[in-house]
């Protein structure tokens, strides 16, 4: 059997190269910045380019946290065109491998498996990746970076701790190779899937590295982490079973939407807003003929913190009134008063297929709730076709609404 060969492509410092190949700019040695400075100091950039982030400006920070002093080109955020862009670049990787060995990880990470290729185009891994990654700049003007390993994992660390430094934007990683490449790698943050949090618990224990990690008990990291331990001591010593090829299928779907406001909200203004998040989902489950049984809220304030709970409903529905009193009551039972609202989601769980048959409601007649689940589709349908904005109701003019804005947008900013 071949030994695996797994490549991961990062698209380095997308949206803002992006921006300045639309413009005939150079990354390297352009001072630009991708972020919306209409939503205030607080906004968070999306992104800097190469030349930036070589002169220590980090792409998470906001607005205001920008180094003084200095002249940037601002841009603003063009989703739609970054997407367009995604697909040009997963439309020349398909010329490379099948879609079936082809992962699309991210936006601006996708991971291949290259295995069974490197004896068809009769070369070695680094060859048909530097091959590739010309190809790419070529077409686009986008700058790729890649890791490559024997494992999803390996190919990632690759990438995040080697190739970005390197002079050909290619790092390697592979299982005999780990004591060296993979044990010194500290802080434990710089590793795939490690958050601070992690890192933090891992420290109280001694452990600071990824060679602290492998040297450690299996059953003892299990114990404090749980099924993450266990695999927290796989990837440190270098073993990964997951396969590119296996679709994951969901034991229970769910549906979510989320925003951050751009003022403090008060809990009585929060219900226009949740009223109108909550029309977005039931479109949703209008568009796939699915209805929810259980709804969950999440209050965040302005200073610090927030509440959630969910709940489960008597019947799973689809109705807009019936899901939108039930967040209201959630609402009031978990929303302090005194503190002002800057961050709301909702979710819808416990999905089912609607069918010719369903739980009816004893209060509603049959009649009534067919006539107003056509309307349901009929909108949902209409929206679908035209565009979220092609109907909407007169509460979405007022002033606190955010509704006509956020159609407008791709994953909260600007298409």
């Amino acid at each position: 059997m071949n030994k695996r060969v797994i490549c991961v492509f990062d698209l380095k410092a997308f949206y803002a190269t992006a921006e300045c190949v639309d413009r005939g700019l150079d990354p390297n040695s352009t001072p630009l910045v991708v972020c919306d400075k209409e939503r205030g100091k607080n906004t968070i950039i999306l992104s800097v380019t190469p030349y930036l982030k070589k002169q220590g400006v980090s792409s998470r920070l906001r607005l205001q946290d920008l180094p003084k002093g200095r002249e940037y080109i601002y841009a603003l955020p063009r989703m739609s065109r970054y997407i367009e862009l995604s697909y040009e670049v997963i439309s020349i990787l398909l010329r490379y491998a099948d879609e079936k060995d082809i992962h699309v990880y991210s936006i601006d990470e996708v991971f291949i498996d290259f295995t069974k290729y490197l004896s068809f185009y009769k070369m070695d891994a680094i060859s048909l990746v530097k091959k590739i990654i010309k190809t790419i700049k070529d077409e686009t003007g986008l700058i790729v970076a890649a890791g490559i390993g024997d494992s999803l994992f390996l190919s990632k660390v690759a990438l995040d701790n080697y190739a970005k430094s390197a002079r050909n934007h290619i790092g390697e990683i592979y299982q005999e190779e780990i004591k060296e490449k993979l044990w010194p790698i500290s802080p434990l943050n710089k590793i795939w899937g490690i958050g601070m949090n992690t890192e933090v618990k891992l420290n109280k224990y001694g452990i600071y590295n990824m060679g602290d990690l492998a040297n450690s008990s299996k059953e003892f990291l299990k114990e404090k982490f749980g099924v993450v331990g266990e695999q927290l001591w796989e990837h440190a010593n270098g073993i990964d079973e997951s396969d590119i090829h296996e679709v994951y299928v969901p034991e229970e779907t769910s549906l979510t939407i989320g925003q951050t406001l751009m003022r403090d909200y008060s809990k009585e203004e929060s219900k226009l807003l949740i009223r109108e998040m909550c029309e977005d989902l039931c479109e949703r489950l209008h568009l796939e003929k699915k209805l929810t049984k259980c709804v969950h809220l999440y209050v965040g304030y302005s200073k610090a913190g927030g509440s959630s709970k969910q709940m489960s409903l008597n019947r799973a529905t689809d109705d807009r009134d019936e899901l939108y009193d039930a967040l209201i009551r959630i609402l009031d039972l978990i929303t302090d008063p005194t503190k002002k609202i800057r961050r709301l989601s909702i979710a819808f769980g416990k999905l089912k297929l609607l069918k010719n048959s369903e739980q009816l409601s004893l209060f509603t007649p049959i009649e009534q709730e067919n006539e107003k689940r056509a309307l349901d589709y009929c909108i949902a349908d209409i929206k679908n076709k035209y565009g979220k904005n092609s109907l909407f109701k007169a509460s979405s003019l007022l002033e606190g609404s955010t509704a006509l804005e956020r159609h407008n947008q791709i994953g909260g900013h600007r298409k």
